[in-house]
């Protein structure tokens, strides 16, 4: 098993790694929208919190020889399931042709008040 980060998606906030690769496998924590310049949230919509959300878990996927493109399960959590499909629209245009597993949960709240989180299982690269 190995911690994995990078200084391009934001640090972790808590007891827990950005990722672990164990067993030829990229165990990626949930993704927010911080952008990592400045710590902080600064997307307000939430197809940009997408964009930013998927951006940081891009990052810490290629921070471990991996990319999207290697994704074989997300789980996307919103907090409004009426934003579906705006976050659907955003996330099909990262991940373009490839097309991993998914679940997509409406949940109460997420950490600093975001609209998205996303976590992801990926192949580490060759």
């Amino acid at each position: 098993m190995e911690i994995l980060s990078t200084d391009l998606a934001p640090r972790a906030v808590g007891p827990y790694s950005q990722a672990i690769k164990s067993g030829g496998m990229i165990f990626c924590s949930g993704q927010i929208p911080i952008d990592p310049a400045v710590n902080a949230v600064t997307a307000v919509t939430v197809e940009d919190q997408t964009r930013q959300a998927i951006t940081n878990l891009r990052h810490v996927l290629e921070a471990a020889g991996s990319g999207l493109d290697r994704v074989v399960k997300t789980t996307v959590f919103i907090t409004d399931m009426d934003a579906f499909a705006r976050v659907n629209a955003v996330y099909a245009e990262l991940f373009g042709e490839t097309k991993p597993a998914r679940s997509c949960v409406q949940v109460a709240r997420l950490p600093k008040g975001v609209m998205v989180e996303i976590e992801a299982i990926a192949e580490a690269g060759a």
